[in-house]
């Protein structure tokens, strides 16, 4: 643009006695030049508008992640759990986890349980755990526990543990092993944005993140009345935590949850139990 009005400007009034090496056919000659010049610049924008037009494409399908579903179930009373006065102590250990604690949690409830590290937040969803005879949790034997601590009859729990070194093998053993449908399995878990490159690694070789996302998918497959899940967005990527977030404000689970995103604790609970 700047040439083109340079040479705009020589081609008016030029002294023929001054400068007499130009004729007038130079006019003409600077007139294509800049034509030239201006098409290759009116070019230049209109790939510059179509790259910006395709970038902005590929940020709209990145800013809206595909909505998960999730299938809660019904229970016909309406207090899954109860617990009061009740104190947790391991058996190595000379004073309580924690004593005295009193909630409970209903259908359709949110609970937190906030606490430091170490407060027995994990411990204490163990012990819920093991009340309502989830088959895995039978055979602790740690704990020493007083006080009341009830989980209503046939409570089907879908849990999330916020360990997941005992993931190994691969994803098609995974859900032959919990009698997931492999087909919707990994769909979910391409909606969760896994490759599909992971698909055939075996699960020791994947990232925190992508084992928590293994996790989460199984529990959503799980139809349930509570859903406990520990530490849930750990490692887990900004886009897919909206995706869960998004999923729980549709669905409203009951569920008891700890997680230290303090944003995301105080949109979506509904009780918040301090340890």
């Amino acid at each position: 643009a700047r040439w083109a009005e340079k040479n705009e400007n020589t081609k008016i009034g030029f002294d023929p006695i001054r400068e007499p090496d130009r004729m007038i056919d130079t006019r003409a000659y600077i007139g294509a030049k800049t034509k030239k010049m201006q098409s290759r610049v009116k070019s230049y924008e209109t790939r510059m508008k179509r790259e910006i037009a395709e970038k902005e494409g590929l940020l709209k399908d990145i800013e809206e992640p595909v909505d998960l579903k999730l299938m809660p179930m019904s229970h016909y009373k309406k207090q899954l759990v109860r617990v009061a006065d009740f104190s947790l102590k391991y058996a190595d250990a000379e004073t309580p986890v924690f004593e005295n604690l009193r909630f409970e949690i209903n259908q359709g409830e949110r609970v937190f349980l906030n606490g430091e590290n170490g407060c027995g937040k994990s411990s204490l969803i163990k012990a819920i755990l093991k009340a309502a005879d989830v088959r895995e949790y039978q055979e602790e034997s740690m704990m020493q526990i007083c006080g009341t601590l009830e989980a209503v009859s046939n409570l089907k729990i879908s849990y999330v543990n916020q360990d997941t070194s005992h993931l190994q093998g691969g994803l098609k053993e995974f859900a032959k092993t919990h009698d997931l449908d492999e087909s919707l399995f990994f769909a979910l878990l391409r909606q969760l944005d896994l490759e599909r490159v992971q698909f055939e690694k075996n699960m020791q070789d994947f990232s925190e993140g992508q084992k928590k996302k293994v996790l989460i998918a199984a529990s959503l497959m799980t139809p349930a009345h509570l859903y406990i899940w520990d530490e849930p967005l750990n490692y887990i990527d900004v886009f897919s935590r909206m995706q869960i977030e998004r999923l729980i404000e549709t669905y409203q689970p009951t569920m008891l949850l700890v997680e230290h995103d303090v944003r995301f604790r105080e949109k979506l609970a509904t009780k918040i139990i301090e340890l």
